[in-house]
This record gives C-alpha cells, structure tokens and sequence, in this order.
C-alpha cells in the first residue's frame, strides 16, 4: 500500500514537473517570437539577402565563408541589410561611415545577446560593462595606457620579438616555409605577459603556453557560438561536448590570472618585494590595477581585477598577433613596399642596434602600410551594438531602441564608395592629405567614439616595434602552394595558418 502511494506520488511529481517544464518552454518560445518579430518589424525597411525559417543566414554565411558573402551583399544593399543568426537574433548589418558615426559616435552599449558569451570567460571587464561601471573602469584605467607607462614598454616588445626571431632563423635555414602565426601568437604573449604581471625576461613556461591554449580554444568555440544558433541558449550549450570544452578551458585561463594576482598579492605583502617593484623601471598593468583608487579611494574588488586582468590579456594578445601576421602577410605579398618599409627602418636606426621611443613617430612610411594592412584584413572583423535609444540615419531612415546593429569592420573597409579599387594595397590612402579628406567613420580597425578600444597605442607601438625588427631581420615571400584562407574567429584568422618564406638578411647566415 505505502510503495502504490509512494510511486503514485512520484508520479504526480514527474507530470507536474514534465508540465511546469513545458509551461516555461512555451512562454519562453512566446518570449522569443515576440522579440524576433520586433526586432523584424524595426528593420523593414531593409532590404536584405533571403533568410532561411531555421539557420536564418548562418548556414550560407559558414558554407560560403562569412566575409567574403557580406562584401557581396554590402554590394547588392547600399548601406545595410538585416542579418540573421538563427530564427531569433536579427542584426542591421552596417558598412558605410554615415551609418557607422550614427551608432558609433554615441555611446550604447554592447550587445548583450553575443557579449553576455564572453561572461564566463573574461567576466565583467571593460569590454561588456555598460553604464556608470563602465565609465569608472575606464577611468581607472586610463592611467595604464599613459605614454610615460607605454615607453617603458619598447624595450619589452624588442626583447620578446628578438627571442621569435632567433628561433625564425633556425627554421629559415632548412628553406621552406612555415606558418608565422603560432610563433607571432607565443611572442605577442610573452610581451603581454612581460607588460601585465612584469614577468622579467624570462621566457613563458609551461603555464603560460597552457593558458596561450586555452586561449585559442576559446577563441575558436565563441565565434562558432555566435554563429551557431542551437548553441545560444545558456542551458542547452552547457549540457553540450563544445560547452563543456569552453568551460574546461575557462577554468585554465582563469586558474593561471588568478594564480598571478595571488602570487603579486603575496609579494606586495614583503618589504622587499615592495622596493624591487617601486625600482623597476616600468610599474606594470597589474601594479597599476592594484593601486587604482575612484574619487571614493573605492578600488576594484578580486572579480573586477580578474575581469579586467582577462579581458586585457585577451584583447591585447590575440589582436596583435592578428595584426602582425597580416601585415607580414601582406609585405610577402607586395615586395616592393616591404622594402620601402625597411629601407626607412634601417634609415631611423642608423648605427643603433635597438629602437627607442622618439623612433615610432618616425616610422611614417611603415605606419601607413600597417594602416593599410587593418583595412583589408582588420584584427576585429565585425563588432555588435544595442541601442539604448532610436537613431535617425543619414537617408532617412531608423531604428527603435532595442535593435540590434552589427558594424562589419571588414565590409566598411572595403566600401568602394570610401575606398577606390579596395582591394589594391595602397599605403598612400594614410597620407596625412587623404586622412584629412576622408570620412572620420572609414577606418575603424579599433572601433570608434566613446567606447573605442583603450588600448589601441599600446597596439600600434607594438605593431611598429615587433614589424620593424622582422624587415630588418628577414626578406619575408609568399608561398604559393599555401595561401592564406580568412576565417573570422572573433579576430581574424586563417584557416590553413599564414605561411611563409624567411630569407635572413644577417651576414655569415649562410642564406
């Protein structure tokens, strides 16, 4: 009699919890309709490529190869069409600099329905905070990218890339080509690294390659997230293999910063560790987070550090490496400014075996190529938006708060209307004549207005730095047999790797 009751009631509990189940099933699919047809109705309109009821465009977007297909329709639809990621995120897709000033020029903040992906990694950083926390991070962190901090860093840059091409010029030796960008990806770390905790000169370590690893996989498991409609909702990716890899691999990326903070913690706590920090010659990003106070003497709690730790490791590293790749991709690619760009390099260094800080502004020829090599293949390919109120653009017409934008960096950069002939590498667009003649809203390798990237000069010095010592170090030639394939992995990629061939350019090299 007990055990009919017992399995009666367990019966009763299975169908009342089957039944709240699918009651919040539906009212979240009602949730979902009314948002998508929202969200449809704000883009009306647009006109736009045809959409599948299910995939939307991402199935044709990941058969055909994503940048490609939205130059084609950026052709097709004068300013914007609507871009759909699965039944329910719709985006206006934007690649024109009226467009893009609309939006961009204002302030609103992330999309939450792609940044929120970024929370169990990199946690509320400055990259996803919106409002008041928003502006006081960025205020604290502001001193950190001060050129009296970034000159120090020079010396770091030189010394991480001098230790890539040592091991460059032992692979140069057996003649053939190799892909740069994993080695780019250890160097731009190492740097990183050097700059963020102040790790000395020493190379990285197992625990450094190991957080490198993960991420690269987190990297590659987002942007498949993005695109991947089945995977949006939170509850459903977590039960999958590829959210249990992403979780695996955020648990690595942040046993490591958390492990650094700890060990800086500790050392901070020692008289002696105190005077070697204050007599190094550069205060690092982690020393100037741990001092930074708000008008209140408020510092950032242990979450807010991590997240800011992570977001800069991210943003900082896998950017670069994107950057320096191309643009070495590039220089193989048109020989005859790859040797331009040495010849003034050799002329700024004259007898010097290193850089300095005063050298960069010099670097004018060699900076207008970097430009031009994040106009055709920019490190960030394509950024999201929700805005916090309407916007009116330039043809009349508008969106409601609440719409999604996508601007697609890669498809604005190649907008004949702004760039004649946008395939053709032309250094001479960056000429301080024609800057001043084109539209403030053209070129957005690091986004623009308010909430522009923080750490685009750390970036460019970087970039000049690292380019400079590869042209005076080696003659870099396309492989032929293994060009490059673009793949948007939140930065840009390439599928295959960017192989290439290194002749070195030192005496006695045997080459």
């Amino acid at each position: 009699m007990v055990s009919t009751l017992l399995s009666l009631s367990v019966s009763h509990l299975v169908l009342w919890a089957t039944g709240l189940i699918l009651v919040l099933g539906f009212l979240k699919l009602i949730r979902l309709l009314l948002r998508r047809q929202m969200l449809a109705r704000a883009m009306d309109s647009f006109p736009g490529p045809p959409t599948h009821w299910l995939f939307g465009h991402a199935q044709e977007i990941q058969q055909t190869g994503s940048l490609d297909k939205v130059v084609t329709w950026a052709h097709q639809y004068d300013y914007a069409h609507p871009l759909w990621l699965g039944p329910f995120l719709g985006f206006l897709n934007i690649y024109e600099p009226d467009y893009a000033k609309a939006v961009y020029s204002r302030g609103d903040p992330k999309a939450a329905d792609v940044y929120d992906f970024f929370l169990q990694w990199i946690g509320k950083g400055l990259l996803v905070l919106q409002g008041p926390k928003w502006y006081q991070h960025r205020k604290l962190l502001t001193p950190g990218f001060h050129y009296d901090v970034l000159k120090s860093y020079v010396a770091v840059f030189t010394n991480s890339t001098h230790a890539m091409l040592d091991k460059w010029e032992e692979k140069a030796r057996e003649d053939k080509s190799f892909d740069i960008f994993c080695d780019v990806g250890y160097m731009a770390l190492d740097s990183l690294m050097k700059c963020t905790f102040g790790k000395g000169d020493s190379s990285l370590g197992h625990r450094d390659s190991s957080y490198y690893s993960a991420v690269r996989d987190l990297t590659l498991l987002m942007q498949q997230r993005i695109e991947s409609f089945q995977y949006h909702n939170d509850f459903i990716y977590w039960l999958t293999p590829h959210g249990r890899r992403f979780l695996r691999a955020c648990q690595a990326a942040h046993d490591h910063t958390d492990q650094v903070i700890r060990e800086r913690k500790a050392a901070l706590q020692d008289e002696k560790e105190q005077e070697k920090i204050q007599n190094r010659r550069h205060l690092d990003f982690l020393d100037i987070l741990l001092g930074a106070r708000d008008e209140n003497g408020i510092k950032l709690s242990d979450a807010d550090l991590r997240a800011e730790v992570d977001t800069f490791m991210f943003e900082g590293h896998d950017t670069t490496t994107s950057g320096i790749s191309w643009f070495l991709y590039c220089m193989a690619l048109y020989p005859q400014h790859q040797h331009r760009c040495r010849e003034e390099v050799c002329e700024i260094l004259g007898d010097r075996d290193s850089f300095q800080w005063d050298d960069l502004v010099k670097m004018t020829y060699l900076t207008m190529c970097i430009k031009e090599s994040f106009r055709l293949y920019p490190p960030v390919p394509q950024v999201y938006r929700q805005l916090s109120k309407p916007v009116n653009f330039v043809d009349g017409r508008s969106l409601p708060a609440g719409s999604l934008i996508s601007l697609h960096i890669y498809a604005l950069h190649r907008n004949s209307a702004v760039w004649p002939d946008p395939e053709v590498f032309d250094p001479l667009r960056f000429s301080s004549e024609n800057v001043a003649r084109r539209h403030p809203f053209a070129f957005m390798p690091f986004s623009a207005g308010p909430r522009n990237c923080i750490g685009q000069q750390f970036a460019m010095n970087e970039m000049k730095v690292v380019t400079a010592l590869c042209l005076l170090r080696f003659e870099f030639a396309l492989d032929p047999l293994q060009l490059p394939v673009k793949m948007p992995q939140l930065i840009l990629r390439s599928k295959n790797g960017i192989h290439l061939h290194l002749k070195s350019l030192r005496l006695g090299s045997g080459k």
